[in-house]
């Protein structure tokens, strides 16, 4: 892809600009919390559950806020995306709303639930090889045929705006409330959800901010460490298949790497049992990606004891066999 290093990322007020458009149209999802967990954890949890945003994440919002700045001249040679599922869903719904046309291209091995979801909403899915195929070329391959924009899922401004309004929503929530956190915890693969969100948060309240990430998807972790993009080998595995990006974006790492505290990284088990968690003590249908932030919350992966910790759930899209292993777990 053509690098990015001169575009700027986006600011507060491109963040305000894409909650008024999305105004009506995505949900302000709430913040919850449970009295009885926070006693027995030692510190304030507070929950803000985008698995109950339109099309079960909070990529919706990134793809209208792209999708509604698509020029009206160009949006017949429709859009083209890749995804594990949350971001195709999120811009099957969008384009749909425009009367776009979108073609998804999307692993073999996402979740069934996505797949069909994506094919519900209008998307148009083509199946990959995560092993032996280039997604990415796939996807110029057919913006050269056809004349499609391709919907990016996380290196780009108004992407990053549209899920910049999450980190918006909780500063105006916890103002709200007279909340003052010590601590968000955002769920992090390209870097798009949690750069988006820093910039609202790190203006508008000034608490500390952490990405969280599968353990063997740690590329995030990595490269606020050692402050240069770092790769993931290949070959490794993980159930959080909404993580699984090889390496943070490049915009959204420039974001991350001034903004962010530093990042942490929670197994596949924990994020079952933070899955568990989530539907006892919430009520609410967590994806294993979706409920990192959370078990880190609740392993103690960094100093929370009598904090306030705000923590992403991102997303809620799991096949019943999934969510049935993380209720064993």
């Amino acid at each position: 892809m053509n690098s990015l290093m001169n575009i700027e990322p986006p600011n507060l007020d491109d963040i305000v600009l894409a909650a008024e458009r999305l105004h009506g149209l995505a949900r302000k999802t709430p913040l919850l919390e449970n009295q009885i967990l926070n006693e027995e954890l030692g510190f304030r949890l507070i929950i803000k559950p985008e698995c109950l945003q339109r099309t079960g994440s909070f990529k919706f919002r990134g793809a209208y806020n792209k999708i509604s700045q698509i020029p009206e001249k160009d949006r017949a040679q429709g859009v083209v995306a890749f995804s594990s599922g949350n971001h195709a869903q999120g811009v099957a719904a969008a384009s749909s709303m425009f009367g776009i046309k979108s073609t998804i291209i999307m692993p073999k091995t996402a979740p069934r639930a996505k797949i069909e979801n994506t094919r519900a909403l209008g998307g148009d899915v083509i199946l990959y090889d995560r092993e032996h195929d280039d997604r990415e070329q796939m996807g110029a391959d057919i913006c050269a045929k056809t004349g499609a924009i391709i919907v990016p899922p996380f290196d780009d401004p108004l992407i990053m705006a549209g899920q910049g309004t999450v980190g918006l929503e909780i500063a105006n929530q916890t103002k709200h409330m007279g909340i003052k956190p010590d601590l968000v915890l955002i769920p992090a693969g390209g870097g798009g959800l949690v750069s988006g969100s820093a910039i609202a948060i790190s203006e508008l309240m000034g608490c500390d901010i952490m990405s969280v990430e599968p353990d063997d998807f740690d590329d995030t972790k990595r490269s606020l460490v050692s402050g240069s993009r770092q790769k993931i080998a290949p070959g490794a595995s993980s159930i959080c298949d909404a993580l699984l990006s090889p390496t943070p974006g490049e915009l959204t790492f420039s974001v991350n790497h001034r903004l962010l505290k530093g990042g942490l990284s929670v197994s596949d088990d924990e994020a079952l049992s933070a899955m568990r968690t989530a539907l006892q003590s919430f009520k609410i249908v967590v994806e294993p990606g979706g409920a990192v932030a959370l078990a880190a919350a609740l392993t103690g992966k960094c100093d929370v004891d009598g904090k306030v910790v705000v923590v992403v759930c991102s997303g809620g899209n799991v096949d019943p066999d999934m969510l049935a292993r993380s209720l064993e777990a």
